[in-house]
């Protein structure tokens, strides 16, 4: 099992609405609205990185209102 944390910038107003579709999706654990440089915090699982890029790719990045990502793959 891999697993990863996204960062994510959002339009203005609009995290509460981004963590409920992420919070559906395949492949998302938990999504958050948190504080700081970004608006929301997104865990996925997959069996592999390809998983999680899929994830990533098809999943997260579509969605309205989505801005910058940082994307952290745990190593343990």
């Amino acid at each position: 099992m891999t697993r990863a944390f996204i960062a994510i910038d959002v339009a203005t107003g609009t995290a509460g609405e981004v963590c409920h579709r992420l919070r559906d999706a395949d492949g998302v654990v938990e999504a958050h609205v948190i504080t700081g440089d970004f608006d929301v915090l997104v865990e996925l699982t997959g069996d592999d990185q390809r998983d999680l890029l899929e994830t990533m790719t098809t999943v997260v990045r579509p969605l309205e209102d989505i801005g910058a990502m940082r994307t952290y793959v745990c190593l343990d």
